[in-house]
């Protein structure tokens, strides 16, 4: 087995607990603890917290310590927090529980962290986008089948075997990762913490391929939270639908995810890097503009083709963006870079909640559905008006 598989097999084992404790968390909370929906929101934020609170340490860890290391402490604490929330269902707690499983959160953070610097190191520059897409794949598929699986066989007896299933799937991770070889270190550098941060921050902004890369993301992100966040209404008092199609849709978005990461692995090398680049965002522009067509009646193929574009083109953007990253930025840097985009993308997440709860109910739902073709339009403008519209090759990116 290369070493390349062996960061993929851990990746599954990694994704797979993660999106376990996606879906678990807010059933049990309200089945086994009778938690609030206040208590609810706050476990839920609490893994979501994790990118925003361990993304700039880790970054900094992931630029200076041995990333064999990191990618095993990774699934340690994955394995710790799933293992120790498995232990306070019983005791009762809800406290432990949200320690807990933050505690797994956070290993899941690093272990993006680390991964994304090790490929590089074990590829070369031809076969780093193949690279990218074998390591994506395992999140697209553990976020389409964890939860139909979980759906069947979880209830209040199950709850804690949930969790210790999770705790199962990251020793399978940490048992491949520890098969990896040490890998070479650049000098440590001995600039401050702060002095660190803002290099990073500073590269980004002025970086011709790094910057277009986060305002793209920014833009993306911020529709989709906010459409999250107005869907179920919108199928409700717009289309007159049943609520019920929310999950449909969501799982042809899941499917869409996979075949786009899998078939941006396969696409020949003489194509441009440039048209996943703009396919990605332009992609989004088209689903979003079908929602508002979407009438009674004939709202379901059109939600479904949507939903379907919406998970296609963009996960195919995602594998190719990582690529633009670790091409256009120094070895030294990758792991700051990485955690600066990241804390940018998921800081604009509970943005886009709040703003979309606000446009829904005191604008209107049908006004929301306008600004998140907007931004769906600024993504793909933030794109399409720089430098990733002229990638024709892989050689074309330099840092």
């Amino acid at each position: 087995m290369t070493h390349i598989s062996r960061l993929t097999l851990s990746a599954y084992g990694m994704n797979i607990a993660d999106q376990i404790a996606l879906v678990a968390v807010p059933i049990i909370a309200a089945t086994v603890f009778g938690a609030s929906a206040a208590a609810i929101g706050v476990l839920v934020a609490c893994q979501s917290m994790a990118h925003l609170v361990g993304s700039l340490p880790f970054g900094l860890l992931v630029d200076r310590l041995q990333l064999r290391s990191l990618v095993i402490l990774s699934a340690l604490m994955s394995m710790a927090g799933f293992g120790g929330a498995a232990l306070a269902i019983p005791a009762g707690s809800l406290t432990l529980f949200g320690a807990f499983i933050a505690t797994a959160g956070l290993g899941i953070v690093l272990f993006g962290l680390a991964s994304l610097s090790i490929l590089p190191l074990l590829t070369d520059r031809t076969g780093l986008a193949k690279a990218n897409a074998q390591l994506s794949l395992p999140r697209s598929v553990a976020s389409f089948f964890v939860p139909l699986g979980l759906g069947a066989v979880l209830s209040v007896q199950t709850s804690g075997m949930a969790f210790w299933a999770a705790a199962g799937f990251s020793l399978l991770a940490l048992a491949v990762l520890l098969k990896l070889p040490r890998f070479d270190r650049p000098p440590a550098n001995p600039d401050s913490i702060l002095k660190r941060l803002i290099e990073g921050g500073t590269y980004v902004a002025r970086s011709k391929m790094l910057r277009p890369i986060s305002l793209c993301a920014i833009f993306w992100n911020l529709a989709f939270a906010i459409l999250m966040v107005l869907m179920v209404p919108v199928i409700v008092q717009v289309y007159r639908a049943d609520p019920a199609i929310f999950a449909q849709i969501m799982a042809a978005f899941g499917l869409a995810a996979i075949l786009g990461t899998w078939v941006v692995a396969r696409l020949p090398a003489t194509m441009p890097p440039s048209i996943v680049l703009l396919f990605g965002p332009g992609s989004s522009v088209i689903a979003a503009a079908m929602l508002p067509i979407a009438r009674e009646g004939a709202t379901l193929p059109l939600l479904h083709a949507a939903f379907f574009l919406m998970g296609f083109g963009p996960s195919m953007w995602l594998v190719t963006q990582n690529t633009v990253r670790q091409l256009a930025t120094p070895a030294a840097m990758l792991g700051r870079i990485n955690a600066v985009i990241q804390t940018a993308i998921y800081g604009v997440r509970p943005l886009g909640a709040f703003a979309g709860g606000a446009i829904g109910s005191y604008v209107s739902l049908e006004a929301g559905l306008w600004v998140v073709i907007g931004l769906y339009g600024a993504s793909f403008l933030a794109a399409a008006c720089s430098a990733l519209r002229s990638v024709s090759r892989w050689e074309d990116i330099t840092v």
